[in-house]
């Protein structure tokens, strides 16, 4: 595996991805019944930010000063990041660390646990022998948590439609491969065609805009049902910065999550910006009704 997610642990774009998936799990939650959460490239559930400056062999440059660290001694956030911060805290403080700089991050399968309620289930996919292996450490006596070691990619054609009929999807590939787009728009297609109602989740690096465009017609090719474009830059389109920023697909948004996402983004963008040019932004790539 290439990429090593713990080395990026608690960066700018996890901050983004994770706020929002915090307001996904409440608005499905403000209906009593119960519903899936599927993550169909997990990692290892969680990670210590002190291991983020150590590569394989070099001194890393850590990335979560500028993604967390720049929250942590805030207390001025909109309601709808607050829960995300607390949550963080909170974590971080039961795995040990009672003072100073965020030590220990939770990544999407610790928060999905953490929010989700007696009703709701939990499926991890994890391809990877190792990340997958940490991840049975983690949640292999959780009741309601399922790891599967397995290519995410099928795993909307393969969990869908749920006992639940209802589904929260989050699609975090590495984008190791050239392919990555392609495959996200095919198990999009497969888990739609399954539970056309499913909310999906789909983050994606803003390196270079012409692939993003071509993975939006893809999605697009699709007919699709509504679907938001959520993106935070932190650095301009001059920038010689390889990652400048990240985005999120939302398909099937719930009902007031666009007010939310569009506040979250006004807030995040000045304060995770690294260079001029930095912002946020939100659009319908297919229009609610």
């Amino acid at each position: 595996m290439n990429y090593r997610h713990q080395y990026h642990a608690g960066n700018f774009a996890d901050v983004m991805k994770h706020v929002m998936l915090v307001r996904l799990f409440a608005a499905l939650q403000r209906k009593e019944k119960g519903f899936l959460y599927l993550d169909t490239h997990a990692g290892r559930g969680s990670y210590d930010l002190a291991a983020a400056a150590k590569g394989d062999s070099l001194v890393r440059e850590p990335e979560h000063p500028l993604g967390i660290g720049r929250l942590w001694d805030r207390s001025d956030f909109p309601e709808e990041i607050a829960a995300y911060v607390g949550l963080v805290r909170s974590f971080d403080r039961e795995r040990g660390n009672l003072g100073g700089p965020p030590r220990f991050y939770p990544g999407s399968p610790w928060i999905a646990r953490r929010l989700a309620r007696p009703q709701d289930r939990i499926v991890l996919c994890e391809r990877h022998e190792g990340e997958a292996e940490l991840l049975d450490i983690e949640f292999g006596r959780e009741s309601r948590v399922r790891v599967e070691a397995m290519d995410g990619y099928g795993a909307p054609r393969a969990m869908l439609p749920p006992i639940e009929r209802r589904a929260l999807v989050l699609i975090d590939p590495p984008f190791e491969s050239e392919d990555e787009f392609a495959r996200i728009a095919t198990a999009v297609g497969e888990g739609l065609a399954r539970l056309p109602s499913a909310v999906f989740a789909i983050w994606y690096p803003l390196t270079e805009r012409a692939r993003v465009d071509a993975f939006f017609s893809e999605l697009l090719a699709l007919k699709l049902p509504p679907a938001l474009e959520l993106e935070l830059t932190v650095a301009g389109e001059r920038s010689v910065r390889k990652l400048k920023g990240c985005g999120v697909v939302v398909i099937n948004p719930p009902w007031g999550f666009e007010a939310q996402a569009a506040r979250i983004l006004d807030w995040l963008a000045p304060v995770l910006a690294q260079e001029p040019g930095g912002s946020g932004r939100i659009r319908w790539l297919v229009p609610g009704k």
